[in-house]
């Protein structure tokens, strides 16, 4: 065991019978170490034969990992007779406590404390589920990762911080987030099977916290391109340290591969400075704020940008701005508040950053034959790439144009150009919208609240509904939209999300949530504050009222409404009957 997630082949199975290299599992086997862990192996060979020469100075690899199969989550369900709790009736927390107390199979205690005696990297113990990152049904971020220091002298102790964390990644399989994604796909919760994937963290130590430089989610396909991009160009999503701060869909640096060089659509200095990263998460090597094994960030922190300046990581990543000039220079050279635009990467040129995220992208495109989404991690000097996940995307199927006279029409609910999805939609007869007039950045949590409730109720009438919000939902952060989980509003066929004076932000594209929306078809209108179109709130307001709370409002409609998507086009409207 002395050179587990240290050799080449980078990949070792723990399951009931023992220990088992790569080299023995077939592929018809695959389905023992579920979605993700699969995914990463596809990932293995699309690279194992990628063109380098152009990056030499680049490491590029898969951080080694050894995968906990579904065989040993079955025993640790059925030997505790966990399979027979009504989790349904159950909080979160009851349910990880629950899992908690009970006791790992004891086939496999010896692999793992053999591991631990020689591996004291930080891990990442992530969910591998047989549900994930399938195209049709996506589970991306709806289980839980848990990412642990896993530095203690002791091995027993790092041991004993391990088995914790693998029975929180497991116990989030019957969270209420994963529950109501399953009713919403028409799925049996119960039909799950949990690997665990534990993986080396990509990073560096600074003092007593860890974490990349760079992380990033790229797609071979934009589905919101600002000119002069085109969809097929591609969207790159960065932040400085680990990657929750992308695939929460915090603030992020947006741009198109085949246009580097232009930054998002920042109408001032003083907005970028606003909407540019400040805040980033790291692992945290010394004592935890608390002992909580039911917490998911019981060992991160955040930190802000005058720590990662003392860590001297911001050579490639930062900008500075000169209050004097109100100007922003690339780079650090001069004292300044810094802004992470990562202009050293894209427009200095200093690495072959962007050539790189490019190939990979027209790599794995090329071996999957549909648009993809990576996620990855990146230190520097020395320079080293951690490919992390790939995913297929799906696209628009189907002609359904909408012209220019129809985004005119005079029976519009609403209308936008920009829209995710394709085809009509003629069932809808509910709506659920956030009170424009009674929208505020501190009521978010509470939004997200009384969202759910009426999701909930929704879903167990079998009725879908057209959703309406401000902001950008399926963010973590509240002051940048509404802070929901798929599962809160998976009842949702249609959703548009809007902007006022008090909320504009751009809609993120590289968070799980959005993954989940794309590749389950949801039709997904954002209408930004610039644009021309707005939502006829005064005939919603005229319409039979079912239900109300503080911030939100059902409204059942006497007809269905005509949606229509143009997915080509990424135009669509919302037709009163």
């Amino acid at each position: 065991m002395d050179n587990v997630l240290s050799t080449p082949e980078f990949f070792y199975l723990i399951n009931l019978r023992g220990t088992l290299e790569t080299s023995s599992l077939g592929g018809k086997d695959r389905s023992v170490i579920g979605g993700k862990a699969a995914g990463l192996l596809a990932a293995r060979d699309m690279i194992a034969d990628f063109d380098r020469v152009h990056f030499k100075d680049i490491k590029i690899d898969i951080p080694s990992m050894a995968v906990l199969t579904t065989d040993v989550f079955d025993a640790f369900m059925q030997r505790n007779r966990l399979d027979e709790l009504d989790f349904s009736s159950l909080a979160d927390r009851r349910i990880a406590h629950a899992f908690q107390n009970a006791d790992m199979p004891f086939e496999v205690l010896g692999s793992l404390r053999s591991l631990m005696e020689t591996v004291t990297d930080p891990l990442a113990l992530r969910s591998s589920g047989m549900l994930e990152d399938i195209t049709e049904r996506p589970f991306s971020g709806v289980y839980k990762t848990k990412m642990i220091p896993n530095n203690q002298l002791n091995a027993d102790v790092r041991f004993q911080k391990l088995v914790e964390a693998v029975k929180y990644v497991w116990a989030s399989t019957y969270f209420k987030i994963s529950r109501d994604y399953c009713k919403a796909i028409g799925k049996n919760i119960t039909e799950e099977k949990m690997a665990v994937i534990l993986q080396r963290v990509a990073g560096k130590r600074h003092k007593e916290r860890f974490y990349p430089e760079l992380s990033g989610v790229a797609r071979s396909y934009n589905f919101y391109p600002l000119r002069p991009a085109k969809a097929a160009d591609g969207v790159v999503d960065l932040a400085l340290g680990l990657g929750k701060t992308v695939v929460d869909g915090d603030k992020t640096w947006t741009y198109s591969p085949e246009y580097p060089n232009k930054p998002p659509p920042f109408e001032s200095v003083q907005e970028m400075l606003e909407q540019t990263q400040t805040v980033f998460w790291a692992i945290n090597l010394g004592e935890p704020d608390e002992y909580d094994p039911l917490s998911e960030v019981e060992y991160m922190q955040k930190k802000d940008l005058l720590d990662a300046e003392e860590d001297k990581v911001l050579r490639y990543l930062a900008s500075t701005y000169d209050p004097q000039s109100e100007r922003v220079s690339m780079g650090i050279n001069q004292d300044g508040p810094r802004l992470l635009t990562f202009a050293p990467l894209l427009s200095l040129n200093e690495l072959p950053f962007n050539r790189l995220v490019t190939a990979l992208l027209q790599r794995c495109e090329k071996v999957l034959g549909v648009p993809v989404e990576i996620e990855f991690a990146m230190t520097f000097d020395p320079h080293h790439f951690a490919f992390l996940q790939v995913r297929p995307m799906l696209l628009p199927n189907g002609d359904f144009k909408v012209t220019r006279e129809e985004l005119r029409s005079e029976n519009l609910l609403a209308a936008s150009e920009n829209v995710l999805g394709n085809g009509w939609v003629e069932d809808i007869q509910d709506v659920v919208y956030v009170l424009p007039q009674k929208f505020e950045k501190g009521q978010t949590r509470q939004i997200a609240s009384e969202l759910e409730q009426m999701n909930d109720s929704l879903m167990s009438l079998g009725r879908p509904y057209l959703l309406i919000v401000f902001g950008r939902l399926g963010t973590f952060d509240p002051w940048l939209g509404i802070p929901v989980a798929w599962g809160q509003i998976g009842a949702a066929r249609v959703i548009i999300e809007a902007t006022q004076d008090n909320v504009k932000v751009e809609l993120s594209q590289g968070s799980h949530y959005f993954h989940n929306i794309i590749n389950l078809g949801i039709k997904y209108f954002s209408m930004p504050f610039s644009k021309p179109y707005q939502i006829d709130w005064d005939w919603l307001d005229r319409q039979e009222e079912l239900s109300r709370t503080d911030n939100v409002r059902h409204v059942h409609l006497p007809s269905p409404l005509k949606i229509k998507v143009d997915g080509l086009n990424s135009r669509g409207v919302i037709l009163k009957n």
